[in-house]
């Protein structure tokens, strides 16, 4: 697991990641910070990772990334962090579009 904060190269993180997903690689998004965690078995890893680093837990979003996948269809949106009566949210599925799009903004720009 690491976090990332500043642009990194995503066939860099592929490469060397820990979890030998076939294709995809979980994330989890600080909305808030504007930083994310990547390479872990469970979103929830992820997340219990960047809430030890100060992150707080309404900022957290997960999603999966596909490297192989082009730049404007290589995120889905899907996890079980983001159930959240609470917070609107009552699916796995992100279901702000205005949410996704900053999430997207935030990995388009750390994840190259």
């Amino acid at each position: 697991m690491r976090i990332i904060t500043v642009p990194t190269d995503l066939a860099r993180l592929w490469e060397t990641r820990e979890i030998d997903f076939t294709e995809m690689m979980k994330i989890v998004v600080d909305v808030g910070q504007g930083i994310l965690a990547i390479d872990a078995d469970m979103h929830a890893d992820l997340e219990q990772f960047l809430l030890e680093n100060g992150s707080a837990q309404q900022d957290l979003w997960g999603a999966n990334i596909y490297p192989f996948k082009g730049r404007n269809e290589r995120l889905e949106f899907t996890s079980f962090i983001n159930i959240r009566p609470s917070q609107g949210n009552r699916s796995m599925e992100i279901g702000d579009n205005s949410l996704k799009q900053q999430i997207e903004a935030i990995v388009n720009r750390l994840i190259i």
